[in-house]
């Protein structure tokens, strides 16, 4: 079994995006909600704007490589702009906060997440200068990931500091992941798409990023890889110490490949409140639980390996207002400790 973390319980976490834009209100709430044992994370807060969106919270961390907005998105430059000082502001701030909510506890919690992009969602996010997406080229793919290697460890090293003594937890987002492996995601023009990028070479960014951060003190580092048919193996051959997947879009093959992942040890979080429930009312706890234990029985896994769960709602929290992301937090804590009782049975 990897990592430090050894999985003894149903736990629960959100993947990072939060409403609004306050980030006091934000962090005092997430911490509030999930306390230990449930993981507490940085959040991110997308309202906000430039520079607070998933892709330039990452960017905000990447070393040597600037960059800028333009009407197609993020876009690599030659010098540092306004729109990259606006999000190494807003991270900078969300650190601050986190140290000022954890500092005014009685006692801080002993572990904590932060997220970003993977490499392959930020090649296939980031564009060059003649506004091709950078996954094009393999000198710019590989820039990224070895900028993206560095800018973690100077990362973890900035949340350690305002979280004294917590394990820390890496989740890296490869939304666009599918996409790149089969070779979906359209040029600039649209009329054609970019080619595939190898498992060979996916693998070998995901190994630069994942090192770099179990070096850097990352306790576990977590591949959140959503849609159907996500690349389970190899993720967690390239190192990952567990995937995150919503479970509404596993099939059997997929919770084959779960089955053997929580076999092999590793951290499943499984995403089971959220999307579809939106403007009306959250799943009850008996619903949820009947949502994991099913397909976890049907592919034979015993209820005392429920503890390689961590639950998350299955996306992020920011569409929804504050005081039902608040619920959707409460609700899978709930959960939580119902399938616990299961566990134990």
């Amino acid at each position: 079994m990897t990592g430090t973390l050894i999985p003894t319980e149903v736990t629960a976490t959100a993947l990072g995006s939060w409403p609004g834009t306050d980030p006091v209100e934000a962090a005092l709430i997430t911490h509030g909600e999930l306390g230990d044992p449930q993981l507490p994370y940085l959040v991110q807060l997308p309202d906000r704007g430039i520079g607070s969106d998933a892709v330039g919270r990452t960017a905000a961390v990447l070393i040597e490589l600037p960059v800028d907005v333009q009407p197609f998105g993020w876009r690599l430059v030659d010098r540092a702009g306004a729109d990259q000082r606006r999000a190494v502001s807003a991270l900078s701030t969300d650190i601050n906060v986190l140290a000022d909510v954890i500092g005014a506890q009685e006692q801080s919690g002993p572990e904590l997440k932060v997220q970003l992009c993977g490499p392959w969602t930020m090649a296939a996010s980031l564009y060059m200068h003649y506004g091709e997406r950078a996954l094009l080229d393999p000198g710019a793919r590989r820039d990224i990931a070895e900028s993206l290697a560095a800018g973690i460890a100077e990362h973890l090293a900035r949340v350690r500091a305002a979280a004294p003594g917590a394990q820390l937890t890496l989740q890296l987002d490869e939304p666009e992941i599918t996409r790149v492996l089969a070779g979906t995601i359209p040029t600039s023009s649209g009329y054609r798409t970019l080619r595939s990028i190898g498992e060979q070479e996916v693998s070998w960014g995901w190994e630069l990023v994942l090192t770099a951060a179990k070096a850097a003190g990352a306790a576990q580092v977590v591949l959140c890889l959503p849609g159907a048919q996500a690349p389970v193996r190899l993720a967690l051959a390239a190192g990952a110490d567990g995937i995150a997947v919503a479970l509404r879009d596993q099939k059997m093959p997929d919770w084959e490949q779960l089955a053997a992942a929580v076999e092999d040890g590793k951290k499943v979080w499984a995403g089971i409140s959220g999307k579809g429930q939106r403007g009306g009312q959250l799943p009850q706890v008996s619903a949820l639980v009947e949502e994991v234990i099913r397909p976890w029985r049907s592919v034979g896994l015993p209820s005392r390996s429920l503890g390689a769960l961590r639950l998350t709602p299955d996306g992020g929290l920011a569409t929804y207002t504050p005081a039902t992301a608040r619920a959707v937090l409460n609700r899978l804590t709930d959960t939580a400790r119902a399938l616990n009782d299961v566990r134990m049975e």
